[in-house]
């Protein structure tokens, strides 16, 4: 199974990106959306440290209100 995790954009050098979610910050390679007009502040999808997809607010904030939801589930059957 693949999962990709939406995280905000902070900072743009090049090809870089430094990203964030959830107090998590990370570095991600924004090569594969070369042709998406991409700015801090824009949401992407990343999968193993590249940037995949550009999305929405909305759909981020609902993609960490389902993974909330998930993680929930976990900790109680645990």
């Amino acid at each position: 199974m693949c999962l990709a995790i939406p995280m905000q954009i902070t900072q743009i050098n090049g090809f870089e990106a430094r990203c964030s979610a959830k107090g998590v910050a990370r570095d991600v390679n924004l090569f594969m959306l070369q042709d998406e007009p991409i700015g801090i502040g824009d949401w992407v999808l990343i999968h193993v440290g590249y940037a995949i997809q550009k999305i929405s607010a909305e759909e981020a904030r609902e993609s960490w209100e389902l993974f909330d939801e998930l993680l929930a589930g976990e900790e109680v059957s645990a």
